[in-house]
């Protein structure tokens, strides 16, 4: 099922990319695993999938160690607690939801630990919901400007969670001005290197993120199913 599931994906994605004039390369494809078992993820691996994305510390901790041995690029997706980067610093290939000054000073402080640099990208709460976490859209651009200057943060992009509605306008909205703000930082000139990704665009929009230019969506229930809530 799973492995059915990635190829219709990829038929889709690879659909969408011909008819915005995109190649397919441009679309990074990120398996969201949280609360799916260990097997699921290697069946995902089995598949073609490289790069899976989890929410939680422990939850990513605990899967990695079981599936050391296959070749998998881990993405922190998840609101990140700053005394929990520690854990990951090592390891990690991106973090998605940088979304404070405190965090990002301490992803820089464990990278420096490990002499090495963190892809990051800047969450951005495109839909002003009370209820995501992100960077308010008004105050991103300084955000970036100021974090930019932390010497072992790359910072690569910019992250947005839609809006959890069918509404293809409203997701639009969202994707459409976290694009804004990506274009007016590369015109800024603000960072040390200028922006390449967009991580926007889950199951139910992903299409639409990508007509908005996504290079990241993260798809976790058309891959592994409905997840059932932890009683």
């Amino acid at each position: 099922m799973i492995a059915e599931n990635i190829k219709n994906i990829e038929e889709n994605i690879e659909k969408c990319c011909f008819r915005l004039g995109r190649t397919r390369k441009s679309v990074r494809l990120i398996a969201v695993s949280k609360t799916f078992g260990a097997d699921s993820v290697k069946q995902a691996v089995d598949a073609g999938i490289s790069d899976f994305g989890e929410n939680y510390v422990q939850e990513l901790i605990e899967k990695r160690k079981t599936l050391l041995d296959l070749p998998i690029r881990w993405h922190f997706i998840g609101h990140l607690q700053s005394n929990k980067v520690k854990y990951i610093a090592e390891w990690i290939s991106m973090i998605h939801s940088v979304d404070s000054e405190k965090l990002a000073q301490e992803i820089n402080r464990q990278a420096q630990k490990y002499n090495k640099t963190i892809d990051v990208l800047v969450e951005v709460n495109t839909s002003e919901e009370a209820t995501k976490f992100g960077v308010k859209p008004e105050k991103a651009v300084e955000f970036i400007k100021t974090i930019s200057l932390l010497p072992s943060l790359s910072l690569k992009g910019l992250m947005t969670i839609g809006p959890f509605s069918n509404d293809k306008d409203e997701s639009r909205k969202s994707f459409s001005l976290l694009r804004s703000i990506f274009e007016e930082v590369n015109r800024l000139g603000i960072t040390r290197e200028p922006l390449t990704e967009l991580s926007m665009g889950m199951t139910h929009d992903y299409e639409t993120a990508m007509e908005e230019g996504a290079t990241i969506v993260r798809i976790g229930t058309a891959i592994f199913g409905r997840r059932v809530k932890k009683q």
